[in-house]
């Protein structure tokens, strides 16, 4: 990374959080440069700001999606709120062929030197993105079952206009592991209105697309789902 005109490979990986209280229990999405952990390198005691929830959207809202235009993204935090307690940054932009990661901002700790800018092949950089949204293969069954019970839910509260309700799913890492449902009416703050909150407990005893399919359809049947109307 001392060479700013180098091309540079591009990588990510997915860490599981070592502890059960972290904010963010979704696995970490971590960038790699030249096969090292960049954030090792800058920001050692920090964690990624992008988690595997974030890939649930669609790809172009990723963090990482690189477009013409530049964008400014939280690249990991100190498992707190980012004004409270700092953050590292960077912009991400295309040019060309290329990838560049510019401009970088440690709002935590100024006296930590920053990197040089990055350059990627825009090519490879893609790939690694499209690849990544397609490993499922890091998963523990927790993090199977949320990912598939966010997913049935946006399938089944869209509405013809394209807006889902609003609701979170959060694979909790206790014992036994559970992924936890909160739902709220749209347009107002889901703790004041939260109108359903359910569980739903990965023993490991059945198999998770099973269990994850009872689970949807008691959901939907409670009829507690907000009224697209209201």
């Amino acid at each position: 990374m001392s060479n700013p005109t180098s091309v540079s490979t591009f990588g990510l990986r997915f860490v599981i959080p070592k502890h059960s209280y972290a904010i963010e229990q979704w696995a970490e999405v971590c960038p790699f440069v030249d096969g090292r952990d960049l954030l090792e390198q800058i920001h050692p005691d920090g964690t990624s700001s992008c988690s595997a929830r974030h890939l649930l959207r669609p790809a172009a809202r990723w963090p990482f999606a690189a477009s013409d235009e530049p964008r400014r993204i939280e690249l990991s935090n100190n498992d707190c709120v980012t004004d409270c307690c700092g953050g590292l940054f960077v912009t991400i932009r295309r040019q060309g062929d290329r990838v560049l990661w510019t401009s970088w901002e440690n709002t935590h700790d100024i006296r930590v030197p920053l990197p040089d800018d990055l350059y990627f092949d825009a090519a490879q950089y893609d790939a690694e993105l499209a690849r990544a949204g397609a490993d499922t293969g890091w998963e523990g069954p927790v993090d199977t079952a949320a990912r598939l019970v966010a997913g049935e839910l946006a399938a089944r509260t869209a509405r013809e206009d394209g807006d889902p309700a609003v609701f979170t799913v959060t694979p909790e890492r206790t014992e036994p592991a559970r992924v936890t449902v909160r739902l709220g009416r749209r347009g107002a703050p889901s703790v004041q209105e939260e109108v359903l909150v359910r569980e739903l407990l990965v023993t490991g005893d059945e198999p998770v697309g099973d269990l994850v399919r009872r689970f949807v359809l008691r959901i939907t049947a409670e009829d507690l789902l907000p009224d697209p109307a209201a």
